[in-house]
């Protein structure tokens, strides 16, 4: 079949190289509706992605999406999302690392050069730190805010999570959602 079409089948020939690299570093593999996702370590994210770019058989040659989430209530605070896409062989697969509130991933701007602001982003909106990377800074908020809005525990309400006001909020936030 000639032009371009969507592969129906997941590109789960690529999780079997991930194993035969990295034995014992993949965490994770979960496939829901022809996607597949990944979970490594954060350690070996640099690694990873190199491979993915650079193999023949998988040739991940474009990230699409760099994005954090962050949790409440997990053994661990954030993920952090890589989608990747070959151009070549029109195939996607999704890389996820777990972090807690303190640690940071490397930048994958080594790799991708395109992840410089995606992870700009993920750092302004969820407070994910990339260690390594060229330029972090906010990209969206103030220099000088103090919070990052995409938190659920960040206070719709319009001021820091620590500064609660007193009584009954006039509209219900994120915090209040979980009951509702």
């Amino acid at each position: 079949m000639e032009g371009p079409f969507i592969e129906p089948s997941p590109p789960r020939f690529a999780v079997d190289r991930l194993r035969e690299r990295f034995p014992g570093a993949l965490l994770e593999v979960a496939e829901f509706r022809g996607e597949i996702t990944v979970l490594v370590p954060r350690e070996g994210i640099v690694e990873i992605a190199r491979f993915l770019r650079d193999d023949p058989g998988t040739a991940f040659d474009m990230l699409t999406v760099v994005t954090g989430v962050h949790f409440l209530g997990r053994d661990y605070d954030f993920e952090v999302l890589y989608h990747l896409y070959s151009v070549q062989k029109n195939h996607r697969l999704r890389l996820k690392v777990r972090l807690r509130e303190n640690d940071t991933v490397d930048s994958v701007t080594p790799v991708w050069p395109g992840a410089n602001w995606p992870e700009r982003e993920a750092y302004d909106l969820v407070g994910v730190r990339f260690h390594g990377h060229p330029d972090l800074r906010r990209i969206i908020m103030p220099e000088d805010y103090p919070d990052h809005p995409l938190r659920r525990d960040f206070d719709v309400e319009g001021g820091p999570s620590d500064i609660r006001p007193e009584g009954r909020v006039a509209s219900p936030g994120f915090r209040d959602m979980e009951s509702v």
